[in-house]
């Protein structure tokens, strides 16, 4: 997308993927063998969004509860990198699913990504968008128009950073007047926390890992759901490939993550035990907070929308915004990404 999200070089995920992966210790087998009824497991490589933070932790948990198990699958899930590297795992098949943000694929796919034009959106993960910018307490930033005149850091190619002239505008802010530095995905809590940067790209999820790195620092969040209402978060995306050979795995797998991702929501306590159990690395508390905030984004009162399901009409309303806002040419229509034969049903 020109695009988005999480920019980690892609010889570094190349890397990651080829190491058996320490961070994925539930286990859905029990062994290498089979499933408990005599049927062999499939094996799935799945990707995370970006790195292992509770707003990912509901794949752990389909893997921890046995639900991929029960669906004939023995997942390995890796830390994703962020939605152009992601895209092509997936792509390339080095990966067989992945969450990302739609409103990044959308861009990647308009902007002529060959990469995005490998891959089938199969689900909805978050009903509403979780772009936001994050600031703290002591930066003067309390509402949009606050933006006016301060430094924001972010990648490059982030949705955030991306989206932010569109936001700008429907939020009555000069985007001429907001400065924006290039930073590390993976570095801009610290900035942010260490006052180096006095707001940052983030998912309206990032507050409470924000702020137990700002010890003692409240953080601000500004959503961009508040004005922009029909974007989407993650969605599940495959290679259209599998979408197209295998649709009845694809339905199973999903069927299983979102049964994963209901869970995670209804029990945040025990989400962020089980992401610590199986990345150490990850603390409980943070996670558990995230997986929280995130109830409202997945099950949107607003929409009254089943977890999971996607609306082609309000996807087609999210390309309007996009073209209207010239991230990407006329032409393309929510088909080109979305089987609607394969996302859950209202």
């Amino acid at each position: 997308m020109k695009r988005l999200t999480r920019t980690i070089a892609v010889a570094a995920l190349a890397s990651t993927l080829a190491i058996a992966s320490g961070c994925s210790g539930a286990d859905d087998s029990n062994s290498a063998g089979g499933s408990g009824d005599g049927k062999t497991l499939e094996k799935v490589t799945y990707l995370t969004s970006f790195a292992n933070f509770g707003r990912d932790a509901y794949a752990y948990v389909a893997k921890d509860k046995g639900y991929f198990k029960e669906a004939g699958f023995d997942v390995d899930i890796k830390p994703g990198s962020g939605t152009l590297n992601n895209l092509k795992a997936v792509a390339t098949g080095t990966a067989m699913f992945t969450p990302l943000d739609l409103t990044g694929i959308l861009q990647a796919r308009g902007t002529g990504s060959p990469e995005a034009k490998e891959v089938t959106v199969v689900a909805g993960i978050q009903q509403r968008t979780m772009a936001a910018i994050i600031t703290l307490d002591d930066k003067g930033i309390t509402t949009p128009k606050d933006l006016e005149g301060k430094t924001l850091v972010d990648s490059p190619s982030s949705v955030v950073r991306n989206l932010f002239p569109t936001y700008a505008t429907l939020a009555g802010v000069d985007a001429k007047k907001v400065t924006w530095r290039d930073g590390d995905p993976a570095g801009l809590i610290g900035l942010l926390a260490g006052g180096a940067a006095q707001g940052i790209g983030q998912f309206v999820v990032g507050k409470p890992t924000v702020e137990a790195a700002a010890k003692g620092k409240k953080a601000v969040v500004l959503p961009y759901s508040d004005v922009m209402t029909d974007l989407y978060g993650n969605v599940l995306i495959t290679s259209s490939k599998i979408a197209k050979e295998d649709p009845e795995k694809v339905k199973r797998f999903t069927a299983a993550l979102i049964k994963g991702l209901v869970a995670s929501i209804d029990n945040p306590t025990e989400t962020g035990q089980i992401l610590n159990k199986n990345v150490p690395t990850a603390a409980a508390a943070p996670a558990a907070a995230e997986t929280e905030l995130m109830a409202s984004f997945v099950r949107s009162a607003g929409s009254g929308a089943a977890v999971g399901t996607i609306d082609i009409a309000r996807v087609s309303r999210s390309i309007a915004i996009l073209q209207g806002a010239g991230a990407i040419p006329p032409g393309l229509t929510p088909e080109q990404l979305i089987d609607v034969n394969l996302t859950p049903k209202a």
